[in-house]
């Protein structure tokens, strides 16, 4: 009789289990992706580039593509509780994917120069909107009108990083805008995509309960 409820509790427990791992490893990917790049290719004697984006034409550019294929595949995989939650994650994974085969121009950290470059600059902006959306809206909804401390504490953290996603795309929109040689030797594109991408890192890896859990193991 005991074993009963245990058994029919499992293939449940299992999905919860999955999807936290879902969340983790995409939330790993956005805090590792921007460290491995910089300094993977700085140690390799390659350099730095004027943007994460830019770094499709040095040495590590497989590591780069592979980061970007594995979020697409990654979100692809995720459903979440409304239709809304596979509408936003699959246009995710799409843009995803598009920064990956849709390379930047090499003279421009994001783009400008021809169709390909342009449709790197789309996919760009559309994967950090709909990572920010993710963070500000799906992220924070609860069904429980009494939320735990722990839930509370995430949804700050959410709101943090969609506001700094934010912020890092609105800058970078202002950088290109504003994009000559001298704004070039401090490499804003690069340290704002950076921001943006380990602000992605942290609310999934958020929402994966990796932080702020409210069963901490």
């Amino acid at each position: 009789m005991v074993a009963t409820p245990t058994h029919r509790s499992s293939p449940h427990q299992s999905l919860v289990h999955s999807y936290l791992f879902l969340r983790r490893a995409i939330g790993v990917i956005g805090l590792g992706l921007p460290v491995v790049l910089i300094v993977g290719n700085l140690v390799l004697g390659d350099g730095m580039r004027v943007s994460i984006s830019g770094y499709y034409y040095s040495e590590v550019r497989d590591l780069m593509v592979g980061a970007m294929c594995a979020v697409g595949v990654f979100l692809f995989s995720y459903r979440g509780y409304e239709p809304i939650d596979n509408i936003v994650s699959n246009v995710a994974a799409a843009a995803a994917v598009g920064i990956a085969i849709f390379p930047t121009a090499p003279a421009h950290p994001m783009g400008g120069d021809g169709f390909v470059s342009l449709l790197h600059l789309v996919s760009s902006v559309v994967f950090f909107l709909s990572l920010a959306y993710f963070s500000l809206v799906l992220f924070r909804r609860s069904d429980d009108p009494t939320p735990t401390p722990a839930k509370r504490a995430r949804n700050r953290v959410y709101l943090a990083c969609g506001v700094v996603m934010l912020v890092c795309l609105g800058s970078l929109a202002a950088s290109i805008w504003l994009f000559d040689a001298a704004t070039a030797s401090t490499r804003p594109a690069l340290w704002l995509e950076s921001i943006a991408i380990v602000a992605f890192g942290v609310s999934w890896l958020t929402k994966g309960e990796a932080i702020l859990s409210d069963h901490p193991s």
